[in-house]
């Protein structure tokens, strides 16, 4: 119930505007997105590496309306890759890319071309790109694009969420040589026609789906903070003959940073989801409803500045 209302209030442009005026919310936000612009991206990248992590960049822009902001929210991407390629940073950092950010909502052929310039700009820097994935009304054309843009770039990764019922169905179609698949568990309000809504079988979903991906020949990102699940991942991995390297963890930047360090000095290669721009509401929501202790980290934030 809290999920869900939490989920709702990420709908609201009433409740944010009640929450960006709340001085505690800046310091909160720190915590999970970089900052607004490119060189806080770099920054971040920069620190990560230094303590042995990989990292994935996601340019925040999930309310884009018209073609003008799809071409600028290509452009920072290009911007983006150009800028980790001068620093040195394309061997520990790739980018994830929302469709829905580059026009998919009213205009699929012009998302598809602005994420073919990025895929192409990634090759060129000599690193790749992830889809995310978003709400289930969006995976058959997200899938689609994926199939077209692997044509020409076949390292271009892709997100699979557990709660859906039919990724267990998809994880079977994309565990293929080759591949690259992030398998999470989903942080948007779904109704249980399509999506499981409990816990449990959620969990139960993803370690079906896991083990689909991590027995194939493909390349599994194992995106998880449950401690049951990484552990789980692990003893898959092991039984599988899968080694360090061969497939990776992916956490969320502040989340569980010493799980991420943990899991780094045991040999994993462990990517960590940094988003970073102006439009952070919605992924700060999404954050807060998957797990109480960041919903609980916030409200004591707001405690102890009043």
């Amino acid at each position: 119930m809290l999920r869900s209302a939490i989920l709702a209030a990420s709908r609201s442009t009433r409740v944010e505007r009640l929450v960006e005026t709340v001085p505690v919310t800046r310091d909160v936000v720190r915590r999970f997105v970089a900052g607004t612009g490119t060189d806080d991206a770099l920054r971040v990248t920069r620190e990560l590496a230094a303590a042995g992590l990989a990292v994935t960049l996601d340019h925040l822009g999930e309310d884009t309306l018209t073609p003008d902001q799809a071409a600028a929210t290509k452009d920072e991407y290009l911007r983006l890759l150009k800028a980790l390629a001068d620093a040195g940073l394309t061997g520990v950092a790739e980018v994830s890319l929302k469709l829905s950010a580059l026009g998919q909502r009213f205009d699929e052929e012009l998302a598809y071309e602005h994420a073919h310039a990025v895929c192409a700009a990634a090759a060129a820097a000599g690193t790749t790109v992830t889809l995310d994935m978003e709400d289930h009304e969006t995976t058959d054309e997200t899938l689609d694009t994926l199939a077209r843009l692997r044509a020409d770039f076949p390292a271009t990764g892709a997100v699979l969420q557990a709660y859906l019922r039919r990724t267990e169905g998809d994880c079977r179609e994309l565990a293929t040589p080759g591949s690259r698949v992030r398998l999470c568990k989903g942080a948007y309000a779904e109704p249980e026609s399509v999506a499981f809504q409990s816990t449990l079988e959620v969990d139960r979903s993803y370690v079906r789906c896991l083990s689909i991906l991590i027995s194939g020949p493909g390349y599994p990102m194992v995106a998880t903070h449950d401690p049951r699940l990484i552990a789980i991942a692990e003893d898959r991995a092991r039984w599988f003959d899968r080694v360090p390297g061969d497939f990776e963890f992916q956490l969320l930047y502040g989340v569980r940073p010493e799980e991420q360090l943990r899991l780094a000095a045991a040999g994993y290669t462990v990517r960590v989801y940094v988003p970073y721009g102006t439009q952070w509401y919605a992924y700060l929501m999404r954050r807060l409803a998957e797990r109480p202790a960041n919903l609980s980290f916030f409200l004591r934030a707001l405690v102890s500045r009043k």
